[in-house]
């Protein structure tokens, strides 16, 4: 072997990476509303850090958390269980999307959350479709497009109302 470690050690490695970025460092074990507390978390994270909403630096955290999150909450799936509530990665890049191109000000990130966490719960059609794809795809998709329409909806009303 190339890397000198044995597979199985590698395999687990690996679930142990999964489990990790799938579960959003652990928040997906949250006892009560385990998506809404990492959506939370994401947008505490973006709001502490020195990005703006329209910065390669955000643009860097979705475009590659997109690919890392459809493998990491794949790790997830099982047999009986195709979305499992722990896995919430999905709304932490869901959340970061939503906060795209808007200013990065408390009322405009609170509208972000309440935004993204309505579509996320309420999946309107066709988001819902996107459920139907295969392991982290179809974990992450949704989300991915919650949170579109949620950066596009409120940069609408920013830019037509502010």
């Amino acid at each position: 072997m190339a890397s000198g470690l044995p597979g199985a050690l590698t395999t687990n490695i690996g679930a142990r990476i999964g489990w990790l970025v799938g579960t959003g460092l652990g928040s997906g074990l949250a006892p009560i509303a385990p998506a809404t507390v990492a959506s939370f978390l994401a947008l505490a994270c973006y709001f502490a850090a020195p990005i703006s909403g329209d910065s390669l630096a955000l643009y860097l955290l979705v475009g590659l958390g997109l690919p890392l999150g459809v493998w990491a909450t794949g790790t997830l799936v099982k047999p009986t269980l195709l979305d499992p509530p722990q896995a919430v990665w999905d709304e932490v890049v869901g959340m970061w999307i939503t906060c795209l191109w808007l200013p990065k000000a408390l009322p405009w990130m609170v509208a972000a959350f309440l935004c993204f966490r309505a579509l996320d719960i309420l999946k309107p059609f066709p988001l819902n479709r996107l459920e139907r794809l295969p392991k982290g795809w179809g974990i992450m998709a949704d989300d991915v497009a919650a949170g579109l329409v949620g950066a596009a909806g409120l940069n609408v009303v920013r830019v037509v109302f502010f």
